[in-house]
């Protein structure tokens, strides 16, 4: 699969979707932080330090859906958003993936996690992975859910109380699966 793949989103800003570049990762992991802190959509709740960034975000491919096009100062491409994709399980069950998405909050609702999704499923499956499942979407997580109901996902279970969200609401979280090819 040739990377990058580009996009023009719903804003009309032109996006590239490639893995992502060392220079990037503070950025990526200051985003995912700011995805942390807000406590609605992802089990941790500290910041991560780069440390732990890494081992958790890092752990095999990570990539970004960045602003494309030349830019005449030369400034860095800025970060819209990221994903990781690795194994959900060992061994004999790593044809099964898992992949976690981050998109700046002042960005959202413009096509960035659609455009990760559809992307996603893509390179999983030409990485030679049979299947994704996702393991805690928390119930309250709408605009995710129905990406992924969308995109063919399936909800296969549910965790009863498997979160507690930073206004101290407690949700159920749904574990959903798509096989790919």
């Amino acid at each position: 699969m040739i990377l990058p793949l580009i996009k023009v989103l719903k804003s009309g800003k032109i996006a590239e979707l490639d893995y992502m570049h060392p220079q990037e990762q503070e950025v990526v992991r200051a985003l995912l932080n700011v995805v942390i802190i807000e406590g609605k959509t992802y089990p941790q709740k500290q910041p991560l330090s780069q440390a732990e960034f890494s081992a958790y975000w890092l752990s095999k491919d990570a990539f970004v859906v960045r602003t494309s096009g030349q830019d005449a100062t030369h400034k860095p491409k800025e970060i819209l958003g990221a994903f990781y994709l690795k194994p959900n399980f060992p061994g004999r069950c790593c044809h099964i993936c898992n992949a976690g998405f981050i998109v700046q909050p002042q960005l959202r609702n413009q096509g960035i996690g659609r455009f990760m999704g559809e992307a996603m499923l893509l390179i999983a499956a030409n990485l030679g992975y049979e299947a994704v499942m996702f393991n805690l979407i928390f119930e309250t997580n709408i605009p995710s859910i129905r990406l992924w109901q969308s995109l063919g996902f399936e909800i296969i279970g549910r965790i009863g109380r498997a979160a507690k969200l930073k206004d101290e609401q407690v949700v159920d979280a749904l574990i959903m699966y798509r096989a790919l090819g």
